[in-house]
This record gives structure tokens, C-alpha cells and sequence, in this order.
């Protein structure tokens, strides 16, 4: 199973998802090509009530056995009442400052 694999199932096991979408990004980044950098946009309903570090927070945990084999993870989570009025639109990632 892939990096990638093993990160969308760990999510998919620990939270209520209405949206998902995990991009690698990996080929935008300086260094060797893999999987070392990816991008999440998640949307649940378990983000109600929680600040935005609470959410990250929940994601890092879930996600913590994994995180030393990848160098970054850029999070972007949602509540579905956010997500909606932010017209369902993930948010474009920036050119890496590492060359490329």
C-alpha cells in the first residue's frame, strides 16, 4: 500500500468525512520524486466546535505513526457548513520556495 493509500485510510478510519481529497504534491518540490509532500482538504462534521489548531491537532494524531515518512502535509479543514459557503473550492497550493 502507498504512502498515500495508507494516509487516506487512517482518515477515512477516524472521521465522519464529508469531503476528502489528498493531492501528493510531491513533483512540486525540490528533491527526489515520491510521496514526501502532500496537500488535505478534509471536511467533517468532528470540526464543529473546534478551532482550527484543535482540528490540525486531530489530524497530526491520527496521522502520527505515518508523519516521519513524509517531509510536509499542508492542511485544509473544514467543517460541510464552511465548505459550502466556501463554494466548495480547495485552495490552490503556493510554488515551492525550493526551486521549482
Amino acid at each position: 500500500m502507498s504512502l498515500q493509500q495508507q494516509i487516506e485510510k487512517a482518515i477515512e478510519e477516524n472521521f465522519a468525512i464529508s469531503f476528502m481529497q489528498l493531492d501528493n504534491e510531491s513533483h512540486m518540490h525540490a528533491g527526489p520524486a515520491g510521496e514526501s509532500h502532500f496537500k488535505l482538504t478534509l471536511v467533517s462534521e468532528d470540526f464543529i466546535d473546534l478551532t482550527r489548531v484543535k482540528r490540525q491537532q486531530a489530524v497530526y494524531k491520527v496521522l502520527s505513526e505515518l508523519m516521519p515518512q513524509f517531509h510536509a502535509l499542508a492542511l485544509h479543514t473544514y467543517t460541510p457548513e464552511e465548505w459550502m459557503a466556501k463554494g466548495e473550492s480547495i485552495p490552490a497550493s503556493p510554488k515551492c520556495g525550493g526551486g521549482h
